[in-house]
């Protein structure tokens, strides 16, 4: 199948993280249409350790931070395509503080607890927006709670703000997931293959751009919003 091309939803820097440009299913599953999901971290390109993180890798393994120590926690996310939003759920508590452990014994949980004929969307997703579309629906989940700006109902043009980027649902860490899938419905859905329509990715110190490409594991790329 031919990848979808769709304008990348972030501005900024990101690494690509569980890529189908490295593996599919990406998630390792292909339930509720993720075989093709991404999962985006912000980064600061010029830290050596510890991008994601704004302090050092001590506060980063024993939990003394707080979700704004996340380069990406808050950062706006857009609409990739004009279309419809179909769900838009918000209200889901976030962990305010981030503990290492702690968060990776919660996703191992409902990871061994999983039943997807008893489990909430919400459960997994935290905050999230489906969005509709001509060839596909969009999903971005995990947002900040608070931060989802539209309703089911609403017509959205391609960059239009959606909500932020946060830590809600089954989340090791404030990052945004994202994929296509050909049903509104994610219980049932199958999943479409994505690409970008225009990015820069860093390699070897420098910036390259990229057009209708898919970001491979720990990739590090940005996007400004402005197409050439």
């Amino acid at each position: 199948m031919k990848p979808i091309s769709v304008e990348f939803p972030l501005r900024g820097e990101w690494m690509t993280v569980n890529s189908p440009g490295s593996k599919i299913p990406s998630h390792g599953t292909e339930v509720f249409g993720e075989t093709y999901a991404y999962d985006f971290v912000g980064v600061d390109h010029t830290r050596k350790n510890l991008k994601f993180f704004k302090k050092g890798s001590l506060d980063y393994l024993l939990g003394r931070a707080g979700l704004n120590d996340f380069y990406g926690w808050g950062k706006p996310i857009f609409a990739p395509f004009s279309g419809i939003i179909v769900e838009a759920s918000d209200g889901y508590e976030e962990r305010q503080t981030f503990d290492m452990i702690h968060n990776f014994l919660v996703v191992s949980r409902n990871a061994l607890s999983f039943n997807q004929n008893k489990i909430k969307l919400q459960d997994l997703a935290g905050n999230y927006v489906i969005l509709q579309g001509k060839e596909a629906y969009a999903v971005l989940v995990h947002m900040r709670e608070g931060s989802v700006r539209v309703n089911r109902g609403d017509n959205v043009n391609k960059g239009d703000l959606l909500g932020e980027v946060g830590h809600s649902g089954n989340s090791t860490m404030p990052h945004l997931h994202f994929h296509l899938m050909d049903n509104p419905d994610a219980f049932i859905a199958n999943g479409i293959p994505c690409s970008f329509k225009e990015y820069e990715s860093y390699h070897q110190g420098k910036w390259i751009n990229v057009e209708n490409g898919i970001p491979k594991n720990n990739e590090i790329i940005r996007y400004n919003g402005k197409s050439r």
